[in-house]
């Protein structure tokens, strides 16, 4: 039978932590900040969300005294919650990818909203933001610290976090994966072009050229269209002007068909 094994230091600071992900300890998450803690590397009154009573909660599990918050990582205050002024919100998306619980849901140039029951009030959605169109509006008025949260409210929120870095570094190793294979995929291509024997490789810069000018009819095409409904005049320079490019590209390739 398998036991689970007992909470290392760092995992019993964590707990105590708000899991707001805020970074106001110097970390990047709450659990580094509960690592160094552990270690020693850290002070046990970094955690402005935590406020007194989260001091006092580490402090006992340390075996030190309680000390003040330090004044350098913010203030005690009460909890707060993110609001888009979605009149103002430009879509930029910068806000979805600071947050890190995933309490903000949008799309690209389409308005975005917090999910209220989500947000952990970390402020971190809001320097980012371009136009200013986010507020942080304390939603807790006379309870802060552990007093405006709860334990229920960071487990979730801890949740979240954890299941947000999985998905980032499931993307990542996607992503990174489609890249790998779009070079090995250009590297053959590259590789299969080197073998072609020199009929093979004029056939192929045959068809080559001959995509290159049905793209710039096509372009010569978009350019007249533009410029008729502009209302501009010049179109005729324009036509003579890719007309000598196809003209060109057509010498070259009866040049490639008789070499004599």
């Amino acid at each position: 039978m398998s036991s689970t094994p007992a909470p290392t230091l760092a995992d019993r600071i964590e707990n105590l932590l708000p899991q707001t992900q805020c970074t106001k300890c110097g970390y990047p998450a709450c659990r580094p900040y509960a690592e160094a803690v552990a270690d020693g590397t850290a002070g046990y009154n970094q955690c402005p969300p935590g406020g007194a009573e989260g001091v006092a909660r580490i402090a006992a599990v340390l075996g030190k005294p309680v000390i003040p918050l330090n004044p350098v990582n913010g203030v005690e205050r009460p909890r707060p919650l993110a609001v888009i002024d979605e009149t103002l919100c430009i879509g930029c998306t910068l806000c979805i990818q600071a947050c890190p619980v995933d309490a903000i849901v949008g799309a690209a140039k389409q308005m975005h909203t917090v999910i209220n029951d989500l947000c952990t009030g970390c402020d971190l959605c809001v320097a980012p933001c371009p136009v200013d169109c986010i507020a942080m509006v304390d939603v807790t008025p006379g309870k802060t610290g552990w007093d405006a949260w709860s334990q229920p409210q960071a487990d979730a929120a801890r949740e979240r976090h954890q299941f947000r870095v999985a998905r980032l570094r499931r993307e990542k190793e996607e992503n990174d994966a489609r890249l790998a294979a779009k070079a090995a995929a250009k590297l053959k291509a590259v590789e299969a072009e080197s073998t072609l024997s020199p009929e093979e490789k004029a056939a192929a810069d045959r068809k080559k050229a001959i995509i290159q000018a049905a793209m710039e009819r096509a372009r010569l095409k978009k350019e007249q269209m533009a410029a008729q409904a502009a209302g501009t005049t010049g179109i005729d320079d324009v036509s003579r002007s890719v007309k000598k490019q196809i003209e060109e590209i057509s010498e070259k390739l009866e040049q490639q068909k008789d070499p004599q």
